[in-house]
Order: structure tokens, then C-alpha cells, then sequence
């Protein structure tokens, strides 16, 4: 991801290129910002022209943009809790001519409470952390993308509920959370398929992103891992920095 030349603007807002210039986002200056993660769970999502994709908590847009460049005909729709970011995703989807809903609501809540039927794919980066004390206390612009107020189960649920039977779901999140994922995910999906993601070769993996099928029934499949970088200087490895330009997806 870079930073376009343009200094933040008076409401604190900076805009970001991302797959090479192909998205243009609109974030915060401060706060969380999207990168690497964001770019992840978008490769992973492989929707046909048609098909409907939901977000649950989607930010200012980065994961949607994505997709709706790498995914043209897709349907997209985003779930975003802050009113201030609802607004700039409804402002990204415009700029970059994305065919997205961006909806004002809480996971929480659940996803009866948005009285529209279940999508092809539902997909979320859910706040790594739902125990204050696991942490420093983040600083409030980061607070809601760090913090899961209702818990991890509360982002499974809704996702479970999200998707159709034969629908699939797409979750990256900390490495260490693997079973929690599998095991609430469980519930009501399987057929799950798992990409570590690694630093380096030689160190442990920070993320996974993992995917169900509802109601699926295959075994598991633990796929290549994706590494990050290498020891020769350049800033990602050939793999990563293909997925970051949206040369590459990360299939499943």
C-alpha cells in the first residue's frame, strides 16, 4: 500500500493507492489504517459475476474496493458499525465505481437484523482481541478494529448466519485463535481449508486465513503457507508482493 502525494485533508483523511493504483481508499490519517490483512482477505475471496458478498465490519472499504476490482460482477455488501466510517466506505464505493451496499449496524445484533438474504460468501477480519486486559489499551481510533466487544463468537455467528447452505466463509485473524475459529465455525460449517501466513520461512506464522463451506462435510485441507518475506533485502517476497498489486489471488 502507498500513500498517494496529497497531504490529509482538513476532516483528517489521507487517500491510499492499493493493487498497484488500481483502488484508490479514503481512511483516516490516524487510527487503524488497512494493509496487509485487508489485501489477504480480499485475494481470498474468488466470487463469480453475480454472486453476493458480505463484509461484517467493513471499515472504510479496503477488503470491498479490493474485491470489487479483482472481482468484477460481484455484488458486495459491507457492514460497518461507526457512522464516520460507513460514510467514507459509501464514499469509496464511489470513487472507484464499486457496486456496493454499505449498511450502518452491529455484528452483534446478528444478521437477521438486516432483513436480507443469506450471500454466497461472507467474509470479515473481526477485531483480534476480546480481552482488554490481553493488551495495552489501543488508542481510540483503533479501539473498534482491535477490540471485539462481544467476543470472537459473536463475528462466527454472524457469518454462520450470513451465508447460505453450500456458501462460503473467509476469516483472517491471529495465528494463536486457529482452534477458536475451527471450533465455533464448526458449529455449522466445515470443509475447512487453512493458509498459514509466516513472516519468514524460519518463523512462526502471525495469521491464518481460514475458510468454510456451510454445511460442508470434505476434510480439512492445510494449504501452502504464504511467507511474507525474505533475507534478501526486498520488501516482500515475489508471492506476497503479486497479491499486494492484484497480479495474484490466494486460492483455496
Amino acid at each position: 500500500m502507498t500513500v498517494a502525494p496529497s497531504p490529509p485533508d482538513d476532516a483528517g483523511i489521507v487517500e491510499n493507492a492499493l493493487l498497484g493504483g488500481r483502488v484508490r481508499l479514503r481512511q483516516p490519517a490516524t487510527g487503524y489504517r488497512a494493509g496487509m490483512d485487508a489485501a489477504l482477505l480480499a485475494a481470498a475471496v474468488a466470487a463469480a459475476p453475480g454472486q453476493r458478498v458480505i463484509e461484517a465490519g467493513c471499515g472504510a472499504g479496503a477488503v470491498l474496493m479490493q474485491i470489487a476490482a479483482r472481482r468484477p460482477g460481484a455484488v458486495l455488501t459491507g457492514l460497518e458499525r461507526d457512522p464516520a466510517l460507513t460514510a467514507l466506505a459509501r464514499e469509496n464505493a464511489a470513487l472507484n465505481g464499486a457496486q456496493a451496499t454499505i449498511l450502518t449496524g452491529d455484528v452483534a445484533a446478528g444478521f437477521r437484523e438486516l432483513e436480507v438474504e443469506p450471500f454466497d460468501w461472507a467474509v470479515s477480519n473481526p477485531p483480534f482481541f476480546d480481552d482488554p486486559a490481553a493488551l495495552r489499551a489501543p488508542s481510540p481510533g483503533k479501539r473498534g478494529a482491535w477490540m471485539a466487544d462481544d467476543g470472537l463468537k459473536a463475528w462466527t455467528g454472524f457469518l454462520l448466519k450470513a451465508v447460505r447452505e453450500g456458501g462460503r466463509i473467509v476469516v483472517i485473524h491471529r495465528a494463536d485463535r486457529l482452534a477458536d475459529l475451527l471450533a465455533l465455525l464448526g458449529e455449522k460449517a466445515g470443509s475447512f481449508a487453512i493458509r498459514a501466513v509466516h513472516p519468514y520461512t524460519d518463523e512462526p506464522a502471525k495469521r491464518v486465513v481460514v475458510q468454510a463451506i456451510r454445511t460442508g462435510r470434505a476434510p480439512l485441507r492445510m494449504l501452502p503457507p504464504l511467507v511474507l518475506h525474505d533475507r534478501s533485502g526486498a520488501k516482500h517476497t515475489a508471492e506476497a508482493e503479486a497479491i499486494l498489486r492484484g497480479e495474484a489471488a490466494l486460492p483455496f
